[in-house]
């Protein structure tokens, strides 16, 4: 493989020079910075999902950089599922040149303004694509420093600030991964970094993105500061857009709906879906794949293990089959509280169930013929009747559904096991059940932890075990070891996911709120 490698430590150090923070103001300069992210992330789907043939691979592969690992957390979901997750994120960084392009200071912070959680199914033939909002209310684990140290955990966090941890011009995303692993509950297998160099340029090679603009757009529309309405530069109706054109569309905020960052998403989500809709369309030719590859690729940094031409290459023939109706997308459940974010549960602990367990936004298996994974920290667990007598546990709630906590008891004590105690966790934000031992009792928490599907083990100092139930407990409380799913695990509220587009959906439809 020719061209030289890269590679970007986590949490600071990168062989890149310079950086740059994201702002709140909505200059038409500012506004353009935010939305870069989203279309290469687009471009990055597109590419996996769609390119195909291992001269292409050999020639990304030398464009692609890496980020070192150190900064992965040792406590992760276990690795139960048997289809994949890729988390995509869109960094506004300004090293390598880019602040040329999205101005700002180059050596200030680097910022994720979006980031796309990507489950694909075991059976190959679907995809969700999941936005988090920058601005949701989120626990932030404890992630790594450049020094080596390790940061206390922080509660209710705007989830974008994950990637400041550190404050260095190439951004942590080793922190924003640890951050999606604790919020969902699933095991991230790939992340990958995208910024906005080149992005102009990317969107003319494709001739093009057709999209549908909801009403006339005007200058201060993009620029809120201006002091007169400005010239129209969208006109209401479909149309083609590239360049500087569709950076504009994609950070259109205000005159559209409520003028929220949330409905700014869905259009991102529109746009990404037609841009892979054109490329299919025409044809997954050398000629209209390589340039365009090519350059995407010279603005994203990747985990080691998609590092080199035969890991990307395995990677993404696994996708390439993957139809456009079947290519999902969709929000975290979410609310306002005040002006951020917050989860929905148990709505959310639905939807990260039913990725778990490979099955659609319509509840269908899409488990495929692969085996699932066994589950990351232990030897499987044995068959048979759960039986905990002579196992003392406490229990507690780490949610905010009240008496979670007790059922759960409920259901050990039916098992055979003694409850201690119970009460609440110091945090009611827990995704999946965590089960805590101490030194020689993994076996006897392994037991425990067959009552609570896809709760994880943990190592403690201290003795005993403690179980920690989550929001996927809450969501189906009632799935075990020796007994059939509930309907409710089999898929996602209804409201949820009606909410959904897919990449062939009619581009004028559900475009903001309000």
């Amino acid at each position: 493989m020719t061209g030289s490698r890269r590679r970007v430590p986590v949490g600071g150090g990168a062989e890149r020079d310079g950086g740059g923070r994201e702002r709140d103001s909505a200059t038409a300069h500012e506004g353009g910075r935010k939305a870069r992210p989203v279309l290469l992330l687009g471009l990055s789907l597109v590419l996996l999902a769609t390119a195909g043939g291992g001269w292409l691979y050999l020639k990304l592969g030398g464009n692609l950089g890496t980020f070192g690992q150190e900064g992965v957390s040792d406590n992760r979901p276990p690795d139960t599922s048997a289809g994949q997750n890729i988390l995509l994120l869109g960094s506004d960084s300004r090293t390598g040149g880019n602040a040329e392009l999205g101005g700002g200071d180059k050596d200030d912070i680097g910022r994720s303004d979006t980031a796309l959680l990507l489950h694909v199914y075991a059976d190959a033939q679907h995809a969700v694509a999941v936005s988090i909002p920058r601005d949701t209310l989120v626990p932030i684990p404890s992630c790594r420093l450049p020094d080596g140290s390790w940061t206390e955990p922080k509660q209710r966090a705007m989830f974008n600030t994950a990637y400041t941890v550190g404050e260095t011009p190439e951004g942590n995303p080793a922190c924003t991964q640890n951050t999606v692993e604790q919020l969902t509950g699933l095991r991230v297998d790939h992340t990958l970094v995208i910024d906005f160099k080149g992005f102009s340029d990317l969107t003319e090679v494709v001739g093009g993105v057709r999209v549908c603009v909801p009403q006339d757009i005007y200058e201060r529309d993009l620029n809120p500061k201006r002091a007169t309405r400005g010239d129209r530069v969208f006109a209401r109706g479909e149309q083609d857009v590239s360049g500087q054109r569709a950076l504009d569309y994609v950070r259109i905020r205000h005159g559209i709906g409520d003028g929220s960052d949330l409905g700014r998403i869905k259009r991102q989500q529109a746009f990404v879906g037609s841009l892979m809709k054109k490329i299919k369309e025409d044809g997954l030719t050398p000629g209209k794949l390589l340039p365009l590859a090519d350059a995407a690729t010279k603005s994203m940094t990747v985990d080691q293990g998609l590092g080199s031409a035969d890991k990307l290459l395995d990677f993404a023939m696994g996708l390439r089959n993957i139809d456009l109706d079947n290519t999902k997308f969709l929000t975290i459940p979410w609310r306002y509280e005040g002006n951020r974010v917050a989860v929905v549960e148990p709505d959310a602990a639905a939807l990260w169930q039913a990725l778990r367990n490979d099955r659609t936004l319509d509840g269908k298996n899409a488990g495929g013929r692969r085996e699932a994974r066994p589950a990351a920290d232990t030897s499987p667990a044995p068959a048979g009747p759960v039986d905990g007598t002579g196992t003392t546990v406490t229990v507690h709630n780490g949610t905010t559904t009240s008496g979670l906590a007790a059922r759960a008891a409920e259901r050990l004590a039916a098992h055979g096991f003694t409850v201690g105690a119970l009460g609440n966790a110091p945090r009611q934000d827990v995704a999946g059940t965590v089960v805590t031992h101490g030194p020689g009792e993994a076996d006897r928490a392994r037991t425990a932890a067959r009552l609570f599907p896809g709760a994880r083990l943990v190592e403690a100092a201290a003795p005993g075990i403690d179980i920690t139930v989550g929001s996927a407990y809450a969501a189906d409380p009632d799935a075990g070891p020796d007994s059939s799913p509930s309907p409710q695990s089999t898929g996602v509220p209804a409201e949820v996911a009606d909410g959904a587009r897919s990449a062939d959906d009619d581009l004028c439809d559900d475009l903001s709120y309000g």
